[in-house]
């Protein structure tokens, strides 16, 4: 549970330091003269080397160690944090937006590598609720603290305290022993008689790319609203940063609550001899669905049904949250979670490219935020697509078998 609760330190310390630029989005636009564009770039940038990385550092972290790799990320990603208090244009800021992504990109391939490992799979729901609820509370966190420290010391302050305290992470982190070795894995394959898949295997299944679609359209919504929330609120619907940061951070809260609440009912419904393939199905699909609804409400509606549409939104999406990698390290195993969670990350993740970049065109052409909600409902019928008809049932797979079946398909062929 110590290795659990650590991980979900990290990826909370995670989303902090990715989220501050959002909310300082308003002091620092005005103060540097930025324009939405260049905005919506710096909001972006971050996932440039994020997604690029991505798939690299998944099989790093299965050939040289998890915890190594997710050590020297954090490392890197707390130093671009800290310097970005010093950024004096937005070149400087798209250097450091740049480095804080390479460094982040380590997170989620390596914790589900280590999780895969070291969780039982009758508790992966829980596990993945806690892993969820440290990423989801990350902005709640940022946003309300960062809020406030910005409105008393100023952006550049508080990237520099933020950037300072994720290193002290460092110290409890290397006191943990995990055997995610590659002699660690192959000793535990050949106890249990699997095989490590190839990653033209990983690459064939049908259920990677169900779940890597699945994350892009739920990323898009989540991106869209973790990047801009803050602009929205303080410029189109007119609240202070302070009060904007007690929303958005209850919002984050939210979230991150529900995401744990469902991590604990689906280990619960898995355990009453519930099918662990409709649990962790229906959470993505409603999610969509009702996100469809719930950006439709927040552009249209006036304020007290925005907001409610809001905080019904964070709701659905933190229910699906634990499924989002509990599904993928189900199928993978530990043998292949960390590649898979690569390639699926790698193409969840285009969405943060893509929703903050677009976002701030969209505003520029109209002059409002509405088209930039419609598109974000949108895109969440892939989501439904991904979910329901691309996914199999979730269940571990055979690797060995499934590299025999297509070794037998190939020879037929010829």
């Amino acid at each position: 549970m110590r290795l659990v609760l650590l991980i979900a330190t990290v990826l909370l310390i995670n989303y902090v330091d990715r989220g501050n630029l959002a909310t300082a989005a308003p002091l620092i636009q005005d103060q540097l003269h930025l324009t939405n564009k260049q905005l919506g770039l710096l909001l972006s940038a971050f996932f440039y080397t994020y997604v690029a990385a991505m798939m690299p550092l998944g099989w790093v972290a299965e050939r040289y160690g998890a915890q190594r790799v997710l050590a020297a990320g954090t490392a890197l990603w707390s130093v671009a944090t800290c310097l970005t208090g010093f950024a004096g244009g937005f070149a400087s800021l798209l250097v450091l937006r740049l480095l804080l992504g390479l460094g982040e990109s380590v997170g989620f391939p390596s914790s589900s590598k280590l999780i895969a490992t070291a969780v039982e799979p009758a508790r992966l729901g829980l596990a993945n609720g806690v892993m969820a609820f440290g990423y989801l509370v990350g902005p709640s966190i940022g946003t309300v603290a960062g809020g406030l420290l910005m409105a008393s010391c100023g952006w550049r302050m508080t990237f520099v305290v933020f950037g300072t305290l994720s290193l002290l992470w460092l110290w409890p982190w290397s006191r943990v022993r995990v055997i995610d070795t590659p002699a660690g894995d192959a000793a535990a394959r050949a106890a249990a008689g699997v095989g490590a898949p190839t990653f033209p295997q990983i690459l064939r299944e049908r259920g990677l790319w169900g779940t890597s679609l699945g994350l892009f359209a739920s990323n898009y919504n989540f991106y869209f609203i973790l990047a801009w929330l803050p602009d929205y609120l303080v410029k189109a619907r007119g609240f202070s940063i302070q009060a904007m940061a007690g929303v958005a951070g209850a919002a984050y809260l939210i979230n991150a609550i529900a995401a744990l609440a469902s991590g604990w009912a689906t280990d619960r419904w898995v355990k009453a001899g519930g099918s662990v393939s409709f649990a962790y199905k229906a959470t993505m699909v409603v999610n969509h669905l009702a996100s469809i609804a719930a950006m439709a409400g927040m552009a249209l509606l006036p304020l007290r049904g925005s907001i409610a549409c809001l905080f019904a939104y964070e709701v659905v999406l933190g229910v699906s949250s634990p499924g989002v990698y509990a599904i993928s390290q189900i199928m993978a195993g530990p043998s292949a979670s960390g590649r898979w969670v690569g390639v699926q990350n790698t193409c969840g993740n285009f969405a943060g490219i893509l929703a903050p970049l677009l976002t701030g065109i969209l505003i520029d052409a109209t002059g409002s935020f509405s088209s930039a909600f419609g598109l974000a409902g949108i895109v969440n019928v892939l989501g439904v697509v991904a979910w329901a008809f691309i996914l199999p049932r979730v269940a571990p797979l055979d690797w060995q078998r499934a590299e025999a079946s297509q070794a037998a398909l190939t020879g037929s062929v010829r």
